[in-house]
C-alpha cells in the first residue's frame, strides 16, 4: 500500500508551496522541449504501464476493496476498476497523443501588414496545470500525457478512493520521464489525502498554477468554480439527451438507445434522458423501452409513456435534472423536434445531446438550435470521448463557453502568442 503524507496544516500547506515551485521549475524547460523527446517520454510511458500492469492490479485491488468495504456505488466502483484490458487501453492512448502532431510552436495564422510587419499568431503551453479528480485512476496517465504533449508541466490531484492506483500509474509516467531525459517535475501527484491540498490549489500555489481542471462530481466542480483564484475548466455533470424523432429508423433508434445508456452507465456521455417524438410513440416507444429493461435498465417514465409500458416508474421533477451515472434513465414523450429542443434547453447541462432521425430538416434544426458541446446526429451518446474524437484521451468535457469547449485535448491545453517580424519599422 502507498504509503500517504498524512498530516496536515502547515505541513500540507509547505508539501504543496514545493510542489508548486518544482511544476514551476519544470515549465520553461518542458515548454522548449523536442517534439521527439516528448514522444520518447510518452511511448516510454506505455511501456513502463504494459510492463508493470501486475503491480498497478495490485494497488488498484488494494482501492477496490477499500472501497468495497466503504460501501461506494456501483458506478463508482465502475470507473475505479481496472483490468487487463482498461491497463492496456490507457497505454494506447498514451502512444495516440505520442503520434499525434505537436501543437507547440504551430502557426495558428500570419498576415502581412502595410508597413511591412509580419504577424504570426502561434501556439504556446498554457503553464502549470492543476488537475483535480474524483476515483478514475486513469485520468493520471490521460492528464499526464496530455499535459506534456502541450508543453505544460501538470500537478495531479486524485480522490483518495484511488490513491494506490493513481500512483502506481504515477511511477510509471516518471519513468517514461526519466528514459526521455525530462524534468520529473513536469507530472506530479499530490500524494496525501488531507483535503487542505484541494484548497492550496484553489489558492493558485503562490502564484505557480495557471489553470485548474476539475473531473469529478458536481460538488467538487462547484467547490472549484466557487473558490478557485485561477481559470478554471469546468467539466460540469453530463445530463445528457437522447431525441427519437418520428422519421428515425427503428432498430438504429433501439441500437443506439441501448448503447448511449447501457455500454458504461457511469460515464459522462451516457444518456440520462430519453425523448420520443409523440408521433413515433405507437411504433418507437415500447420497442425501445423493452430493449433497455431487457438489458437491466430501470426506467423513469412520464404519466404518458407510463400508459403504454407499465415496467417503469413514475418520473418526478428531478429527474429530468439527474444525472444517474448508473442503469436508469428518464423517459418523456415531446412534440417532435420543437418539444425536444425545449426540454434539453431547459434541463441540460450542456455536455452532449444525440438525434436519431432521417429527416434532415430536424437534424439540422437540432444542430443549429441546441447549446451544448457536442451533438451526435444517429450516433450513440457514448462517443462523447477525445479518444474518439481522435484526440488520443482527454482530461474531460469542457461545457464552460471560454477558451474550450467539449473534449479537452492537446490542443485545447495550449494558448498562443503573436510574433511580429520587422525591419526596422517605427511607429509615426
Amino acid at each position: 500500500m502507498l504509503k500517504l503524507h498524512e498530516k496536515s496544516g502547515e505541513d500540507t500547506v509547505a508539501l504543496m508551496a514545493d510542489i508548486g515551485r518544482r511544476a514551476r521549475a519544470a515549465a520553461r524547460p518542458l515548454a522548449v522541449a523536442s517534439t521527439r523527446a516528448k514522444n520518447d517520454a510518452l511511448v516510454a510511458m506505455a511501456e513502463a504501464i504494459l510492463r508493470n500492469e501486475q503491480a498497478i492490479l495490485d494497488a488498484n485491488a488494494i482501492d477496490t476493496s477499500n472501497g468495497e468495504e466503504a460501501g461506494l456505488s456501483g458506478s463508482f466502483m465502475d470507473r475505479l476498476k481496472l483490468n487487463p484490458s482498461r491497463i492496456k487501453a490507457m497505454a494506447e492512448g498514451i502512444r495516440e497523443i505520442a503520434a499525434l502532431k505537436d501543437p507547440v510552436g504551430e502557426t495558428i495564422a500570419a498576415w502581412d501588414r502595410p508597413n511591412g510587419l509580419r504577424i504570426e499568431r502561434v501556439r504556446t503551453p498554457l503553464g502549470v496545470i492543476g488537475v483535480i479528480y474524483e476515483s478514475r485512476p486513469n485520468v493520471t496517465a490521460d492528464a499526464g500525457a496530455l499535459c506534456l504533449k502541450a508543453g505544460n508541466p501538470v500537478i495531479l490531484r486524485g480522490g483518495s478512493d484511488s490513491l494506490n492506483s493513481s500512483a502506481a500509474i504515477h511511477a510509471c509516467m516518471v519513468e517514461g520521464l526519466k528514459a526521455a531525459g525530462l524534468p520529473q517535475e513536469s507530472i506530479q501527484l499530490v500524494q496525501t489525502t488531507d483535503r487542505a491540498a484541494v484548497g492550496e490549489m484553489l489558492k493558485g500555489l503562490g502564484g505557480n498554477l495557471d489553470v485548474i481542471i476539475p473531473r469529478g462530481g458536481k460538488s467538487l466542480v462547484g467547490r472549484v468554480q466557487t473558490e478557485a483564484r485561477v481559470p478554471v475548466f469546468a467539466h460540469l455533470e453530463g445530463i445528457c439527451h437522447l431525441y427519437v424523432d418520428r422519421s428515425a429508423d427503428l432498430d438504429m433508434a433501439v441500437n443506439i438507445a441501448v448503447n448511449a445508456k447501457m455500454r458504461r452507465t457511469g460515464v459522462c456521455g451516457a444518456a440520462e434522458t430519453l425523448l420520443v417524438d409523440r408521433a413515433a410513440a405507437s411504433t418507437h416507444l415500447v420497442p425501445i423501452l423493452e430493449a433497455l429493461r431487457a438489458a437491466g435498465c430501470e426506467i423513469h417514465a412520464d404519466a404518458e409513456v407510463m400508459k403504454a409500458f407499465a415496467d417503469a416508474s413514475p418520473a418526478t421533477d428531478a429527474d429530468w435534472v439527474t444525472e444517474y451515472l448508473d442503469a436508469v434513465i428518464a423517459v418523456k414523450l415531446v412534440d417532435g423536434i420543437a418539444g425536444a429542443i425545449e426540454h434539453i434547453e431547459t434541463f441540460s447541462s450542456h455536455h452532449t445531446e444525440a438525434i436519431v432521425a432521417e429527416d434532415t430538416a430536424a437534424v439540422e434544426r437540432f444542430f443549429n438550435e441546441i447549446d451544448s458541446a457536442i451533438l451526435l446526429h444517429n450516433a450513440s451518446t457514448q462517443f462523447a470521448d477525445g479518444g474518439e474524437f481522435g484526440m488520443g484521451a482527454e482530461i474531460g468535457i469542457a461545457t464552460g463557453k471560454m477558451h474550450a469547449r467539449g473534449p479537452v485535448g492537446v490542443e485545447q491545453l495550449t494558448s498562443f502568442k503573436y510574433r511580429v517580424r520587422g525591419s526596422g519599422q517605427v511607429r509615426p
